[in-house]
């Protein structure tokens, strides 16, 4: 059994460079939503809100993958899979390869995802 404890360090541990700027540039672009806590286990660094998990991310051997808990469901390249969680949430699963992926409209989907761990959800879906 693995006693130790899993760090945001531990998971950039042998992680190429490219792979860590992506996650920092994540990490940079949760920053700007407002103060999250953060989570970590061995499959997932999980970004928290006050009122519950918003997103999370893994890092990878030649991608960032994650998610983002939206109140809607977006189809686009970078989603890979999006589900409903709960009635008013669906979990978008991303693979994202370059610094360019990281663009406005993911730090829109981010800023969405931090109104849910807020609580946003709670006050009934978004309407778009």
């Amino acid at each position: 059994m693995d006693d130790v404890e899993w760090t945001v360090e531990r998971h950039m541990q042998g992680k190429p460079s490219q792979v860590i700027e992506l996650y920092d540039r994540f990490i940079g672009l949760a920053e700007d939503c407002g103060p999250f806590g953060y989570a970590v286990s061995k499959t997932a660094i999980t970004l928290k809100g006050v009122r519950r998990g918003f997103a999370g991310a893994a890092l990878g051997r030649h991608a960032l993958t994650g998610y983002l808990d939206l109140q809607r469901r977006v189809e686009e390249p970078r989603i890979t899979r999006s589900t409903p969680y709960t009635r008013r949430l669906f979990v978008h699963h991303f693979r994202i390869q370059t610094l360019d992926e990281l663009d406005d409209e993911f730090a829109g989907w981010l800023h969405e995802a931090y109104q849910v761990g807020a609580g946003a959800h709670l006050d009934g879906p978004t309407r778009r």
